[in-house]
């Protein structure tokens, strides 16, 4: 009797659930700038259900850059939790389409740091701007990558960004310059799968550099899994770059927990 009135209480909240679920629309609206000479196009992502302010997300997508599979990566994480600024790197013209394309494309930023670090740090000014057309918290602003992306991260972290914390997902972990570590001012969590050949020979020199931090931070090797594990798209079965469901799930709940932790109070 007592299971059959759940069941009866869970049918009577359907159409309430499906109601609430019908109602939000979920907004990814392209914004642009012009940066040195070049312009850029980014997708500013929210839940227009709710107008309350929430904490910004800049979020700088893997080496793919902003595409169709990037948004509604930024929509599932974005929910009615977050509004997130999905941040072009590369500029409007530069759209990658296969690894060598992409690889093409970040080659420059990795080589010219000073020069990624201008662009990110613009990006985020761009996305305080924002606060008037979004419902953004500019109080609660992070920053959070993929890949390429998480490298971008971190060096906005170095560059000493007024933002309260910053996340890199199987990110590229090298700088130009430890030293900057001094001036990182956000709580820094970087999470790379403990098998992952790319990543891991950085792994000792990023943990030297993180130690001159005055910061908070944590890194974390997730057992198991290899480079791209948040990437649904990665789907072969084996390789150095595939899926995992399971480093996907305990990845984003770390992010949650870390992101909370860093906000200031309300």
């Amino acid at each position: 009797m007592i299971r059959m009135r759940r069941v009866l209480l869970a049918i009577a909240a359907l159409p309430f659930l499906i109601t609430g679920h019908a109602s939000a629309h979920m907004v990814a609206k392209p914004v642009s700038w012009t940066f040195e000479d070049a312009r850029y196009g980014s997708v500013l992502v929210y839940d227009d259900a709710t107008d309350a302010r929430r904490p910004g997300l800049l979020m700088v997508p893997a080496w793919f850059g902003v595409n169709e599979n990037a948004i509604r990566k930024a929509e599932g994480i974005a929910g009615q939790r977050y509004v997130i600024l999905l941040t072009d790197m590369y500029g409007a013209t530069i759209r990658p389409k296969d690894t060598a394309g992409a690889r093409d494309a970040v080659s420059p930023l990795l080589a010219d740091r000073p020069m990624m670090r201008r662009r990110i740090a613009f990006a985020l000014a761009r996305f305080r701007a924002l606060a008037s057309q979004a419902p953004i918290d500019t109080a609660r602003l992070a920053a959070i990558g993929y890949c390429f992306g998480g490298a971008a991260v971190l060096d906005l972290a170095r560059s000493g960004a007024d933002i309260a914390a910053v996340v890199a997902f199987h990110g590229n972990l090298s700088t130009d310059d430890p030293t900057l570590a001094h001036a990182i001012r956000a709580h820094v969590l970087a999470m790379n799968g403990a098998d992952d050949t790319t990543t891991s020979p950085q792994f000792d020199g990023f943990l030297a550099e993180m130690r001159g931090s005055p910061a908070p931070w944590q890194f974390l090797a997730l057992g198991h899994a290899v480079h791209c594990f948040t990437e649904k798209e990665a789907t072969a079965p084996t390789g150095l770059c595939r899926y995992d469901a399971r480093a996907d799930a305990w990845s984003s709940m770390m992010m949650r927990a870390w992101l909370d932790a860093s906000f200031p109070a309300q």
